[in-house]
């Protein structure tokens, strides 16, 4: 069992995209397009990532995990389960749609799938900006009011993001990503968005893009008022976020420094260096990339160039680690 594994990204092109994971990243991705998100880790039946094993060669993430499950999960995970997160890269050069996820109590009533997602900023420019929440006393008949009059800024809060923010978007928050932000997004393996409001926007076939306005009035939580965001801090270890879905922690690393994240037989765990370069084994992941740490290994860190490391784990705990 390999002691990291690396797989391979799966590229979207989006209207409101651009070349920020090639300028910034260094990514070798398509051109021509405006290349707006980058699914890193993905298990869901259109979209499998791979990796190459040493034993089977490429194989697709559900494969490795039919086949490898106890291993890289750990006790108690079924082979069929999908993989708990989708993580993705974010190229926001211009504003994303005003939206919601549905809560997990409506998402199979709207045939949907619930989800939470955190936000890391790992570049913004000087006038980037997220919106996230609805401002003090907004109720659901003024924001209904604010779309149909065209003003739907007014009631929804702006905050100016800034590199190394982390904002937990949570089921039901109606929320937006302004132009200028660089992102990744670490999120519950869902693909439900529903727009509510498009800006006006054409999408690439020159068509207004489809809004979801009825789904989303059900979905949006009318008590989620100016949700705060963390602020990059100055210590070494920072919690980002801490839900029920998943842990995010962010290590400020030296160069030449050894960090022991896990003992083997711990859990699983998602690494992404944003611009440092760490080394596990003989298995270097540079800035930008993704490692899967699975559960039978241990996971010691050496950092080959200082920065900001994110380590993801709590996303699924074994039922027994004996």
């Amino acid at each position: 069992m390999a002691m990291i594994f690396k797989f391979e990204p799966h590229y979207f092109e989006r209207v409101w995209g651009g070349q920020f994971l090639h300028t910034k990243l260094d990514r070798a991705i398509p051109q021509g397009i405006d290349v707006g998100e980058s699914w890193d880790i993905v298990d869901r039946k259109d979209f499998q990532s791979s990796v190459t094993y040493p034993e089977n060669g490429k194989m697709t993430i559900r494969d490795l995990l039919r086949s490898k499950h106890p291993e890289i999960m750990g006790p108690g995970w079924k082979k069929d389960q999908r993989f708990p997160l989708l993580v993705k890269w974010l190229d926001c050069r211009q504003r994303l749609s005003l939206q919601v996820h549905p809560p997990e109590e409506l998402a199979i009533s709207l045939k949907g799938e619930p989800k939470t997602e955190n936000w890391y900023i790992a570049d913004s420019s000087e006038n980037a900006g997220v919106f996230i929440g609805l401002k003090q006393g907004t109720s659901k008949e003024s924001f209904i009011q604010a779309l149909e009059e065209d003003r739907i800024e007014s009631v929804c809060q702006r905050i100016k993001s800034q590199t190394g923010d982390s904002i937990l978007v949570e089921s039901g928050s109606i929320h937006a990503i302004d132009g200028g932000n660089l992102i990744l997004e670490i999120q519950q393996n869902s693909d439900t968005t529903y727009r509510v409001y498009d800006w006006g926007r054409k999408g690439t076939d020159g068509l207004p893009r489809l809004l979801h306005i009825k789904e989303s009035l059900a979905c949006i939580n009318f008590q989620s008022f100016e949700p705060k965001i963390v602020r990059e801090g100055s210590l070494p270890v920072q919690i980002l976020a801490d839900c029920k879905h998943f842990r995010i922690r962010k290590f400020k690393a030296r160069k030449d420094q050894h960090l022991e994240l896990k003992q083997s037989n711990e859990q699983c765990m998602i690494l992404n260096p944003i611009n440092s370069e760490i080394s596990i084994g003989n298995t270097v992941i540079a800035p930008g990339e993704l490692g899967l740490s699975p559960f039978n290994k241990s996971c010691k860190v050496t950092i080959k160039k200082a920065g900001d490391l994110i380590v993801t784990d709590n996303f699924y705990l074994p039922a027994n680690k004996n």
